[in-house]
């Protein structure tokens, strides 16, 4: 396993957790953007087959995730969060580095935004069954008097049972209910993407599960017509739930987003 190096930095929240996966040889930097509820030590195996692909990669647990200070999962604005995010981008690649963003479910929909506001930074972007353009399970939650408590059902998010079994049993990830603020700041950030359009020509790859039951395909679809730029490809893995990182045929998904990568960062100018 790759070893990584933990350290932390003032956030908008309090005190945000960072991993950074070192490469001294590395040809680009990688920025890793985990989804609701979980955190950056999830993707360690992400981490190790972009190094091994020539990456430095660094991630954070977002404010109220994993040891990051904050209330458990309580976000009142995502603009904020991708403030962070872009805190972490500016204290590493030291060397300059092409940047790639890769952002998985809530960390699609806050790469995306990043890469609205801070697309020039970017090399490449990489959505993983991100949120995006509609998610009417937030909306059917936030009709209800009272939030049901309905944590993520561990069987959604992969078709290897051992994947969800290791999810329930993590005591970084929340296994609560979701807070109506929390749900109103990503309704809002979904709103504020879809109104501002358009990727341009930052090349982008869209990964999903066709049997992705938490973070459906049309409503994924709709907001990808939305930021689709000059050069965006997709992907979509048939037979897939919603963590294709942690899927069945993951070896698959790892080598076509590194393939796009490699293909992006090692283009001749």
């Amino acid at each position: 396993m790759t070893d990584y190096r933990e350290w932390n930095f003032d956030g908008h929240g309090g005190s945000i957790y960072a991993r950074s996966w070192d490469n001294s040889g590395a040809k680009f930097c990688a920025l890793l953007c985990h989804g609701y509820g979980e955190h950056i030590g999830r993707y360690d195996h992400v981490a190790e087959a972009l190094v091994d692909a020539g990456a430095e990669v660094h991630g954070l647990d977002h404010r109220g995730h994993g040891k990051s200070a904050g209330e458990r999962v309580l976000i009142t604005d995502y603009e904020e969060v991708v403030d962070d995010v872009h805190a972490l981008a500016g204290q590493v690649n030291q060397r300059n580095l092409p940047v790639v963003l890769i952002g998985h479910s809530m960390g699609g929909m806050i790469a995306t935004r990043y890469a609205q506001r801070y697309g020039d930074e970017l090399t490449a972007l990489v959505l993983s069954g991100p949120v995006l353009g509609q998610w009417d399970a937030a909306a059917s939650l936030l009709a209800a008097a009272e939030i049901p408590d309905v944590p993520i059902d561990p069987a959604t998010l992969s078709r290897d049972p051992d994947v969800g079994r290791v999810y329930q049993d993590d005591p970084l990830v929340w296994h609560g209910k979701f807070k109506r603020t929390t749900l109103e700041a990503l309704l809002r950030c979904i709103d504020t993407i879809n109104d501002a359009g358009s990727l341009g020509r930052l090349p982008t790859l869209w990964v999903h599960g066709e049997e992705d039951a938490l973070v459906p395909l049309d409503g994924t679809r709709f907001g990808i017509d939305k930021i689709r730029g000059a050069r965006f490809s997709d992907k979509i893995f048939p037979g897939a739930r919603h963590e294709v990182f942690n899927e069945t045929n993951k070896s698959e998904v790892l080598r076509d987003v590194i393939d796009f990568v490699l293909e992006i960062v090692e283009a001749p100018e």
